[in-house]
């Protein structure tokens, strides 16, 4: 893709010149030497990701012999980020050893949902031993969403109090937050210098609901490292209890080419990695679709929008909840 055209699609798809920029340069720092699976830089932090990163789900519920395997796969299909939370069941007690043998090589990542300082501080402390660990290289506020969830992690006693003293023991290297609300995120991004943001950027979430490009906006400005979620979703469902796939709350991406097309505009946008949705089958689809990425062109945004017109959107905005 010429570079005029690029700068067209992203200024169409409402970015501004700066992160249209910041695009083109993540763009250009993929490096393809670490491996089969791309990597780009992680915001300031000196790190490289994988483009497609491998969520804890993926290992929820199976048999330990079965998540080592998948573990140890993904690994060798180059992939170096991995993300966990204490509310995905059994994951990191599934992932903790699975990941052992690899934990140095690796970027892991941990969230927790808890707000206030004793909270925060003992889902630390359990992550750690579960993941058999004495160190996350990111910590993070698991999906902030409300003006609660904001004013009480920032408050006295707060969340981000355990993050900072974690920080300063070297039990965490980097702080962020994971958001699902536009409002939450930028009002998180006032209140402290976090190194990144983890949100769904999604093409029909971005193209019908008008979410997602404000927060990219503010993380490019404050030199944040940007992460994906939601990048293999289709739409929500009519009925949440008729799930397509057990591990996934919305109606994912099935088919190769959607998928494909679908990551294709998630990485065109200044993100450094992207999470596939929780089912094995979708995350073995979206590793064989990462090293192929084409960034999308302006007919392939038309195709896009067409295709978003006619969908639900997981998230909107704005849509700030009390």
């Amino acid at each position: 893709m010429r570079r005029s055209d690029f700068f067209k699609l992203t200024a169409a798809a409402g970015l501004g010149a700066k992160t249209a920029l910041a695009a083109e340069e993540m763009r250009m720092a993929t490096t393809t030497t670490a491996g089969p699976l791309p990597r780009r830089p992680l915001g300031r932090t000196g790190e490289y990701l994988s483009i497609i990163g491998m969520g804890g789900i993926v290992v929820m519920d199976e048999e330990q012999g079965h998540a080592d395997r998948v573990v140890r796969e993904a690994f060798e299909a180059g992939v170096n980020y991995f993300d966990v939370a204490p509310t995905y069941g059994d994951a990191e007690l599934k992932l903790g050893p699975a990941l052992e043998p690899f934990r140095k090589k690796v970027f892991l990542a941990c969230k927790t949902a808890e707000r206030d300082r004793q909270g925060s501080q003992k889902e630390l402390d359990e992550s750690l031993k579960h993941l058999r660990t004495d160190y996350l290289d990111l910590y993070q506020l698991h999906s902030i969403e409300t003006r609660e969830d904001v004013q009480q992690a920032f408050g006295p006693d707060g969340a981000m109090e355990t993050f900072i003293e974690a920080r300063r023991q070297g039990k965490v290297r980097f702080l962020g937050f994971s958001a699902h609300s536009v409002e939450a995120a930028l009002a998180a991004m006032d209140n402290f210098d976090f190194d990144t943001v983890l949100l769904p950027v999604n093409a029909g979430c971005w193209l019908k609901g008008n979410f997602g490009p404000q927060v990219v906006e503010k993380a490019v400005e404050k030199k944040m490292g940007i992460l994906a979620l939601k990048a293999g979703a289709r739409s929500l469902l009519a009925d949440r209890k008729k799930k397509v796939r057990p591990k996934c709350w919305y109606h994912p991406l099935l088919d190769e080419a959607g998928i494909a097309a679908s990551y294709n505009f998630t990485l065109s946008l200044p993100v450094t990695a992207a999470l596939p949705p929780g089912d094995e089958g979708l995350f073995r689809l979206a590793l064989k679709a990462a090293p192929n990425f084409i960034p999308v062109s302006g007919k392939d945004k038309e195709e896009l929008e067409k295709w978003a017109s006619a969908l639900d959107p997981l998230f909107e905005y704005p849509a700030w909840e009390s």
